[in-house]
């Protein structure tokens, strides 16, 4: 019986933890629907040629090839918004699906080696393969993805007293400053640096709708995929005990998010490259706002993942015009002095 009392006590903090806030879930979803139809209107519109908001609506809903502005909306900025909003998205939720599962409050692709293993099956590819198809680039970035996470768990996993939180950066930040050398090395010898200039500044200027329709389906498929393991993602999130006890098939759920983490942001440092911290900063902010049920979270993260790319993409545009500020290095100055806050809440584990 008295074991009986202690286990209900063991687990009553985490039911407790478990409490969401679905009223606050629920102006989020809307509230940052609304914002972000917002931001991809001055997105569209703000540049270094502003086009007034009307022309924006005409050149949608009305187009005329015949008209340079219209040119410009649908050629050039459109789809770079979109695709901004995209990446936000997968970065998020691929952050948020990581930080649940492993329970690492520093979990994200750019961290655990993700982006960079991308990377570097992207310098590969336009080394030996010049004029590859971006269908074959994403498949290639999901492989370097995958290769690059499987290494940063494998270095982790060999530290005397198991695979902590900051030994799991740690070991990212060395695999990472690696496989980023060894690209710029396969950039400087096959002379491809230009190629990989802009991959490596991070940034939606160039993306293209062939990218944008290639990308689409998978991206939706992931997300569709993470919002319906997100109630088994909230068990594993509150211990991996907690949610056997629950019935749940751990291995296959985390294999299932292993799969839709690597298509997540395999698809993203395809299109966007090195952009790191949103995938950080968003899953821990939506738990602020929403509590700790999954269900609220994915979402909330993938709406507001996508407002802080687009909303930094135009501040990056806005700051030095006519030139622009890699997006990367703007999310940066938001992200370095929060991971540093969350590595000094980490440092007993060093």
């Amino acid at each position: 019986m008295e074991h009986h009392i202690s286990k209900q006590k063991q687990f009553s903090p985490s039911a407790d933890r478990f409490r969401s806030r679905p009223w606050t879930a629920t102006f989020i979803l809307t509230g940052g629907l609304v914002a972000l139809v917002l931001g991809i209107g001055l997105s569209v519109s703000l540049g270094a040629a502003d086009i007034h908001l009307l022309v924006v609506w005409e050149a949608i809903y009305n187009f005329k090839p015949d008209l340079t502005q219209h040119q410009i909306i649908k050629e050039l900025r459109l789809p770079r918004v979109l695709g901004g909003a995209m990446v936000g998205a997968c970065f998020a939720v691929a952050g948020a699906i990581m930080q649940g599962m492993t329970r690492n409050p520093l979990a994200d692709s750019g961290l655990l080696g993700l982006n960079a293993g991308a990377g570097l099956m992207l310098a590969l590819c336009f080394a030996f393969y010049p004029g590859l198809p971006f269908m074959y680039l994403i498949m290639y970035s999901f492989l370097g993805a995958g290769m690059g996470a499987g290494l940063v768990y494998g270095i982790g996993s060999l530290a005397k007293g198991g695979l902590t939180p900051v030994r799991l950066v740690l070991a990212g930040a060395a695999l990472s400053a690696l496989l980023s050398a060894i690209s710029e090395g396969i950039a400087l010898y096959y002379k491809i640096g230009q190629d990989l200039a802009f991959w490596y500044a991070g940034g939606v200027a160039g993306t293209k709708w062939i990218q944008l329709k290639i990308m689409f389906p998978w991206v939706t498929a992931a997300i569709v995929g993470a919002i319906a393991l997100s109630r088994s993602i909230t068990m594993l999130s509150l211990g991996e005990d907690i949610a056997r006890g629950l019935g749940q098939r751990t291995q296959w759920v985390k294999l299932a998010g292993a799969v839709i983490v690597l298509i997540l942001a395999g698809a993203a440092v395809a299109v966007v490259g090195a952009v790191g911290f949103v995938g950080l900063i968003i899953p821990h902010l939506t738990r602020k706002l929403v509590g700790v049920d999954y269900r609220w979270i994915i979402p909330c993260s993938a709406v507001l993942g996508s407002l802080l790319v687009v909303f930094a993409d135009l501040g990056a545009r806005m700051i030095n015009p006519p030139y622009e500020t890699p997006i990367g290095a703007f999310i940066a100055l938001i992200g370095v002095p929060f991971f540093l806050y969350l590595a000094r809440k980490e440092r007993r584990e060093l």
